[in-house]
């Protein structure tokens, strides 16, 4: 690897690139949970403020909107400061993003919600674009799929234990008050009662994450010349002319727009008489098994790359996701709800597989093509949108048409990635 490109060889002891790694990998636990939160967060304010699904899908395309407008200058800052500078500058921006709330939960209103999820995803965003390649190259390129996949085994364990612990504070009790019967002052008085849970969770998630960074400023030193080379704002798009580089940026655009589509609808869907038939809160819980598998999936997976081609993996684990929703979609009753929560194991190595194998053998513009791959993250906010207004035109289950599109195309990118090795 070139050294330009941020390598750690050579540049720290082998205890301290072990230390560095184990607390990046923490990162991947905190973010991991804070973006599970979304999912709480959408059966909350759709019922407080008598939301369409459309509307309610708001809150996903605020919060991922940040990594398309953030992730090329977060590249940028970190060619200046560094990757473990950056990983700060990230989790100082999240938690101003996350005491937003309280403000938000005041004001009684909507958008504001929405202004605060922008600024907790730009955070997110940089800690991202500094972490998922300063990962990568805190060891041999070989296997750098299967450490990053790891690593977001430990995402999956935020994901999976967050939105159980958040069901329980913010949707626990939902639905007592109908506020459509409300009128007047009630109302507005009664939107800022109950989003105080909100803000009470997301107050408390921003001390913790004001910790985290003290403790990354602290070590802000232990690598040297972590930096990547410098680059210019619009460089970076030159790299899409890279059959493999631009097809990966399509995949991880789909792939995160098909698991937050799943994800955000998923409380929703468990709720019908058709499928589980579930209250608020116990479909929220229900979310960390959507989690949990794509945690255990990851857990697996790691072991799993290290034996087999990462690309016809990550296929085969596409087409079973995509069958595991259509077979959702096909019947009713409690397996469809089971159906589509069991697709969370299958959708555990599609992004650190898709991420390495897209930025593999970039060298020095790593950081650059990570930039480009956490841009694709938009994903997140445009398919859900479109997701919940097929929603609205027709039911839940129809809608789901969308993230097996999306996983047909993470098959097609799986195979045919090995025809682009040259390309790189």
């Amino acid at each position: 690897m070139a050294k330009a490109a941020g390598s750690a060889d050579g540049k720290a002891g082998g205890g301290a690139s072990r230390t560095l790694a184990w607390l990046v990998i923490g990162l991947f636990f905190f973010w991991g949970g804070a973006t599970s939160l979304n999912d709480v967060l959408i059966p909350k304010l759709k019922g407080l403020y008598s939301l369409s699904y459309a509307e309610v899908m708001l809150t996903q395309f605020a919060f991922f909107t940040a990594y398309f407008i953030v992730s090329i200058p977060a590249g940028a800052l970190i060619s200046r400061i560094g990757y473990l500078r950056g990983i700060v500058v990230g989790l100082g921006v999240a938690a101003l993003g996350c005491l937003a709330f309280w403000p938000a939960a005041a004001s009684g209103a909507y958008w504001t919600f929405l202004v605060a999820l922008f600024i907790l995803a730009g955070g997110i965003t940089i800690l991202q674009v500094a972490a998922n390649p300063f990962i990568s190259l805190l060891g041999d390129e070989r296997s750098a799929s299967s450490r990053l996949t790891f690593a977001q085994a430990f995402n999956s364990l935020g994901t999976t234990v967050w939105p159980f612990i958040g069901s329980g504070l913010i949707l626990a009790g939902a639905a007592k008050t109908d506020p459509a019967t409300l009128s007047g002052g009630a109302l507005p008085q009664f939107r800022v009662s109950e989003s105080a849970t909100i803000a009470h969770v997301y107050v408390g998630i921003a001390i913790v994450l004001v910790l985290i960074a003290l403790v990354f400023w602290l070590r802000r030193n232990a690598v040297r010349n972590e930096r990547p080379a410098a680059i210019g704002f619009l460089d970076s798009f030159e790299l899409l002319r890279n059959p493999r580089v631009a097809f990966a940026v399509v995949a991880i655009f789909v792939y995160v727009g098909g698991e937050v589509s799943v994800g955000s609808m998923l409380v929703n869907y468990l709720q019908l008489p058709t499928t589980t038939g579930f209250d608020a809160e116990t479909a929220g819980k229900h979310l960390s098994y959507f989690w949990g598998g794509a945690m255990v999936g990851r857990f697996v997976g790691t072991a799993l790359l290290k034996r087999f081609e990462p690309g016809h993996l990550l296929a085969l684990f596409a087409a079973i996701a995509a069958l595991l929703v259509l077979g959702s979609m096909a019947i009713s009753g409690p397996i469809s709800g089971w159906l589509l929560i069991s697709v969370g194991l299958f959708n555990s190595i599609m992004f650190p597989t898709i991420f390495s194998l897209g930025l593999k053998g970039l060298g020095a513009r790593t950081s650059e093509g990570s930039g480009l791959l956490c841009m694709a993250v938009v994903g997140g906010a445009i398919l859900p949108l479109a997701t919940g207004k097929l929603a609205d035109l027709t039911t839940i289950a129809t809608a789901l048409i969308i993230p097996i599109i999306c996983y047909a195309v993470i098959a097609a990118f799986g195979l045919l990635h090995p025809a682009n090795e040259k390309a790189a």
